[in-house]
């Protein structure tokens, strides 16, 4: 084959916990996790009220979103993260000189 190795799209599956997270992906669940865990046994005398219970829950919902797996990426971190990259960080200007343009100095055979 000519060092053409087709390599399928889930071979990194297996690194992966479960198939699907990776460490980091668990450590920024676990805190969002943990941070509502708290904020539930210190404000549960408010939690009736809809409008605090929404901002009790929202660091496990904020990084349950973070970590959901979508195609084509790993998971939404991971896409906001390439993202950032392609548009702020990496910025590449890319100038268009035509088909048929002449990239450097040509020699003049005769």
């Amino acid at each position: 084959m000519e060092n053409n190795f087709l390599i399928p799209a889930n071979a990194n599956r297996g690194k992966l916990i479960m198939g699907f997270f990776r460490p980091i992906d668990l450590i920024i669940f676990g805190s969002g996790a943990g941070t509502t865990l708290l904020m539930l046994l210190v404000f549960q005398n408010y939690v009736s009220q809809i409008a605090f219970a929404i901002v009790v829950l929202l660091p496990a919902l904020v990084t349950g979103f973070l970590v959901i797996p979508i195609p084509y990426q790993h998971n939404v971190l991971v896409f906001l993260t390439n993202c950032y990259n392609f548009y702020f960080v990496n910025r590449k200007r890319y100038y268009w000189k035509g088909w048929c343009s002449c990239y450097g100095e040509e020699d003049n055979k005769q």
